[in-house]
């Protein structure tokens, strides 16, 4: 097996080995009223779909299967978008925000700060605080696998433990629908 060329091959090559498993998690941030929507509830990462340039990985919480991580590599890195679902499949107001990576980062951390695209979404919402988020993901193989999003005021981290994998959830919503 050859090494990955950079440290966004080597992340990206990480979570594909991944592919298939499903993995609890808990969030790790302190709580925080915007988080209240997940509190108590089980949290669920599934890398679903792979391919060499693409993988999903639908984020339940709880019984709500509207959330899937979109990994896209792309010319100079990595892409991350938050496609998000109603229950019936259609894509909601809010989705496909995102960003790409602006740096190398890691093979074990990747950072995505909120594209142009994001942030009109996020002003045109009435949530301009949004415009300046920025996600991360890390992976620490066969360990740990994080989700976090910042902001300034704003920190959310949720942790899946990947030494237990758990047995595979139902698809996410509007699964076999076009994108």
């Amino acid at each position: 097996m050859s090494t990955p060329a950079t440290p966004q091959d080597s992340f990206f090559a990480q979570l594909s080995e991944m592919c298939g498993k499903a993995f609890e998690g808990r969030i790790v941030s302190p709580a925080v009223s915007a988080d209240a929507s997940f509190a108590g509830k089980k949290l669920v990462m599934h890398v679903r779909e792979c391919s060499s340039e693409t993988l999903r990985i639908p984020f339940h919480v709880g019984e709500d299967r509207s959330r899937t991580w979109v990994m896209t590599r792309i010319a100079n890195g990595l892409r991350l978008k938050h496609d998000h679902r109603h229950e019936d499949g259609s894509p909601s107001e809010q989705t496909q925000y995102g960003g790409d990576t602006v740096d190398p980062g890691s093979s074990n951390r990747q950072q995505f700060p909120a594209d142009a695209f994001s942030k009109e979404m996020f002003v045109r919402g009435n949530i301009p605080q949004s415009a300046t988020n920025v996600w991360a993901m890390e992976v620490w193989q066969k360990r740990l696998f994080a989700y976090e999003l910042r902001r300034p005021g704003r920190h959310f981290r949720v942790e899946f433990d990947l030494a237990r994998p758990i047995p595979t959830p139902p698809p996410p919503w509007g699964a076999g629908r076009p994108r």
